[in-house]
């Protein structure tokens, strides 16, 4: 795939959008990082809210092989049963 350099602050400002149905998935909360090979593994967005006392909020983790395109303002991926709740 190829990509142009962005900082990951640029990263997390860009809307991720799902190729296949055009939903609106969110915004990055962050980043994995496999730090031997210093490559992004995948994208972690917020997830539903669970009801709990102390609300802890699910992460929605979309690897990296599922990105498509990296755009100006966007973040296009596929997203299909491999995209997995943390």
């Amino acid at each position: 795939m190829e990509m142009n350099m962005h900082s990951i602050n640029n990263l997390k400002v860009m809307e991720v959008i799902d190729i296949n149905t055009g939903a609106k998935i969110g915004f990055i909360k962050d980043i994995k990082i496999d730090c031997d090979d210093y490559k992004i593994e995948a994208l972690l967005l917020p997830g539903q809210q669970k009801n709990s006392w102390f609300g802890k909020q699910e992460m929605l983790e979309i690897p990296w092989e599922r990105v498509k395109k990296v755009g100006i303002d966007v973040i296009l991926v596929d997203v299909d049963n491999t995209v997995s709740n943390d």
